[in-house]
């Protein structure tokens, strides 16, 4: 008799991944009314100040909520037939799982005690480090340049250093930008909805293009559990919201995501993309720089403006592109479904660079830039015509 080989490929497992997703949903939605009970018992209430745009307490703390319905999707995921795979193959998702519980409760403890910066980023860079010791970490990196006439680039091996350097930085980095971008209902977890399920679409891609291929598979998992968790939220939070999702939610996204995109990308082969072109060479570096743009834009304009100033980079204020979008005279539902729009077509469309024609994808992607940078002015556009 012959042996059975340890995993063998069985498609694509879409209905695992969707029954995962919607695990980790329904828990987080149930979750959450308890969680907002337990906020108004410990005291992680956010009252207005100068620079909120709600004008009643809020409870905080809907992260703990969220990791809940991550941690019940990896949990199911471990029993399934084929997703078991996800942590046999590596100690990635388990890693994911201990981070997420490092950055909730740091989150959960800034949420009650408001903490300051040095703490939370000791959190931050915590969780992080423990993301490489689990494997989660960047090893190859393709760029467009160098190598030979044919070869269209070259393809970088990143020692243990680097590998462990950059993906900290990554996360740290996508921590901060998911927390700066929290500053309206529903933006927050509805951007990473969006950011985790284009994410999920693009590890969904690379199962497919290669056969089943298993090594994408934690990837896929942990933005399927992130997705569902956020999509769970996001009826509690959506303007007008009955919870906040608070440093723990925005700060686990940030994680998730970072994690996510590290471990779909980070690992993957490009010198198997042969003679593509260019573009597609670099779409698995796209879909990353397409879903962290919102937040990252954010955190670099906010850096750049305290800087400025002669403040802290971390010192709160009133200009985030949400409050902008405000001024202008958006309501608060339509800055943030303008702010998903946004993220769509950029998440998205570097998704579709991997399955359609470049030039069509470039097309639709310009089209659709277009109507949300028109559908942003319009308020600007009215006021010129009055006057």
């Amino acid at each position: 008799m012959g042996t059975t080989p340890a995993f063998t490929p069985a498609g694509l497992p879409v209905r695992e991944f969707f029954l995962v997703l919607l695990v980790s949903a329904a828990v987080t939605f149930l979750l959450t009314g308890l969680v907002r009970q337990l906020a108004f018992r410990v005291g992680a209430v956010a009252y207005p100040r100068k620079r909120d745009v709600h004008a009643q307490p809020k409870p905080r703390m809907g992260g703990v909520a969220m990791f809940g319905g991550v941690l019940s999707g990896m949990f199911l995921a471990l029993h399934l037939p084929v997703l078991r795979n996800s942590f046999t193959i590596s100690s990635e998702v388990i890693g994911v799982a201990i981070a997420g519980a490092v950055i909730v409760v740091v989150g959960a403890l800034d949420d009650r005690f408001e903490l300051d910066s040095l703490t939370k980023l000791a959190g931050q860079v915590t969780s992080a480090g423990l993301l490489v010791l689990f494997g989660v970490q960047w090893f190859l990196f393709w760029v467009p340049w160098g190598g030979s006439a044919d070869s269209k680039g070259q393809l970088i091996i990143l020692d243990g250093d680097q590998g462990a350097l950059l993906t900290v930085l990554l996360a740290v980095t996508m921590i901060n930008a998911m927390n700066f971008v929290d500053g309206l209902d529903g933006l927050a977890a509805g951007i990473g909805l969006i950011a985790a399920v284009g994410a999920w679409s693009f590890t969904l891609v690379l199962i497919a293009g290669n056969s089943g291929d298993q090594n994408a598979y934690p990837g896929a998992l942990m933005a399927a559990t992130l997705a569902g968790a956020c999509a769970g939220f996001l009826p509690h939070n959506f303007q007008p919201s009955r919870i906040f999702m608070g440093d723990s939610g925005s700060m686990l996204i940030g994680l998730m995501l970072a994690a996510a995109s590290t471990s779909a990308s980070g690992q993957l082969n490009f010198a198997s993309y042969g003679g593509k072109s260019t573009l597609a060479l670099l779409s698995p570096l796209l879909v990353v720089a397409a879903v962290l743009f919102v937040p990252l834009l954010d955190l670099v304009m906010a850096v750049l403006r305290r800087t400025r100033a002669g403040r802290s980079p971390f010192a709160p204020d009133k200009m985030h592109l949400h409050h902008r979008l405000l001024e202008i005279g958006h309501s608060q539902r339509r800055a943030v479904l303008l702010i998903y729009l946004w993220a769509s077509v950029l998440a998205f469309g570097a998704v579709s660079l991997t399955v359609f024609d470049v030039a069509t994808v470039i097309w639709v992607v310009g089209v659709g830039l277009l109507l949300a940078l028109f559908a942003s002015a319009i308020p600007r556009l009215r006021e010129s015509r009055r006057s």
